[in-house]
C-alpha cells in the first residue's frame, strides 16, 4: 500500500463500501420503477431507461467485488497488490453500457417500423421523474467522493449514474412531447437519441479503462508530479533522471534515479532520498509510492551512457523518459 496508511485505507474503504451498497440498493429501486413505468406504457423510451437501469445493476454489483479485491494487499502472486481491477471494472461497466445502447436501438427500431401507440403516459412520466431525481443525487455523491477518494471505481460508477438521470431526464421530455403532440414515433425516436448518450458514454469508459490497463501518463497526475517534484528536489540538493509512473487506480507508483556525489555516505544518500519521499508523498493530492535507484554523480556517464540526466536541482524538469 501508499506508506503508512493502513488506517486511512480501513476508514476509505468503508466510505466506499457504504457508497457502493447505497449505489445498489438505489440501483434495485430505481429498476422496478423504471420496469413498473415500461409495463403501464409500453414506451420504447421508458424501455431504454430501464434496460440500461438492468446494466447499472450488474456493473455496480461487479464494482462492489472490484472494490473489495483493490484494497487486498500485494501478496506472493500479486507484488503490487490488485488496484487495477478498478480499471477493469471500468472496462466491464462499459462494456455492458454498450451493449445496453445496441440493445434499445434493436427495440427502437422495432417500435418505429411496427408504429406501436404508448399509453398511460402521465403515470409513466410521474415514475420515471421521480427516478431521474434520485439518480441525479446519487451520481453526484458518488462522482464527489470518488474524486476525494481517488477512486476509480466510485468515480466511474457515479458518472453512469449521472448519465442515467441525464437519460431519465431526456426520455420524459420525450413523453411531454408525445402527450402534448399526439406524434407516436417520437417515442422510438427519444429511445434512439438516449441510446446514443448511453453508447457515447460506454465507449468513453472503455477507453479510459484500456488506458489505464496500458498504463497511459494520466495527464493530470503528470502535470502535479512535474509541478511538485522539481521543487522539491531543488529544496534537497538532488538530482534525479528516468522518472516514470502508472496509475494503479487510487493511486500512483512512481520510480526514478537519484544521483549523489560518488564520496557521500550511503546512509546520508538513502536519508535524502526518504525524505523526498515523505515530502513527496504530503505535496501530491494522491497517494504515491516512490521508488528510488542511487547513482554516483561522478561515473554515471560511464557506467550508463545511453541515460540521460534529464533534471537537477539547479534545473529540474521530469522530461521524457530516454533509453
Amino acid at each position: 500500500m501508499y506508506g503508512n496508511s493502513s488506517g486511512t485505507d480501513s476508514a476509505e474503504f468503508h466510505r466506499e463500501k457504504f457508497a457502493m451498497y447505497l449505489s445498489l440498493s438505489v440501483g434495485v429501486l430505481l429498476l422496478v420503477l423504471k420496469l413498473g413505468a415500461y409495463w403501464i406504457t409500453s414506451s420504447a423510451a421508458i424501455f431504454s431507461d430501464a434496460a440500461e437501469s438492468v446494466i447499472h445493476v450488474v456493473a455496480v454489483a461487479f464494482a462492489v467485488f472490484s472494490l473489495h479485491l483493490s484494497y487486498r494487499p500485494p501478496n506472493s502472486r500479486f507484488h503490487y497488490g490488485y488496484e487495477k481491477i478498478a480499471f477493469f471494472s471500468a472496462g466491464v461497466e462499459g462494456g455492458l453500457i454498450s451493449l445496453a445502447a445496441i440493445t434499445i436501438l434493436a427495440v427502437a427500431a422495432r417500435r418505429l417500423w411496427t408504429g406501436e401507440v404508448v399509453e398511460n403516459l402521465g403515470s409513466g412520466m410521474a415514475l420515471i421523474t421521480a427516478a431521474s431525481l434520485l439518480t441525479g443525487f446519487l451520481g453526484l455523491y458518488l462522482i464527489r467522493l470518488g474524486k476525494r477518494q481517488h477512486s476509480l471505481v466510485l468515480e466511474a460508477n457515479g458518472r453512469h449514474v449521472a448519465t442515467d438521470s441525464i437519460t431519465s431526464f431526456g426520455v420524459v421530455g420525450g413523453l411531454v412531447l408525445v402527450k402534448l403532440t399526439g406524434w407516436q414515433p417520437l417515442d422510438p425516436l427519444v429511445a434512439f437519441a438516449v441510446a446514443t448518450q448511453i453508447l457515447f458514454q460506454g465507449t468513453r469508459m472503455l477507453r479510459r479503462s484500456l488506458e489505464g490497463l496500458m498504463d497511459r501518463v494520466d495527464p493530470d497526475a503528470d502535470a502535479a508530479i512535474r509541478e511538485v517534484l522539481p521543487r522539491l528536489a531543488r529544496e534537497l540538493d538532488l538530482r534525479f533522471h528516468e522518472l516514470r509512473f502508472r496509475n494503479m487506480g487510487r493511486g500512483v507508483h512512481l520510480e526514478m534515479h537519484l544521483l549523489f556525489p560518488f564520496a557521500m555516505p550511503l546512509g546520508r544518500a538513502h536519508r535524502k532520498a526518504t525524505e523526498l519521499e515523505r515530502r513527496l508523498s504530503a505535496a501530491l493530492p494522491f497517494p504515491v509510492l516512490l521508488t528510488t535507484h542511487l547513482e554516483s554523480l561522478e561515473d554515471h556517464d560511464e557506467l550508463h551512457p545511453d541515460e540521460t540526466i534529464a533534471a537537477s536541482g539547479a534545473s529540474a524538469s521530469p522530461g521524457p523518459v530516454k533509453r
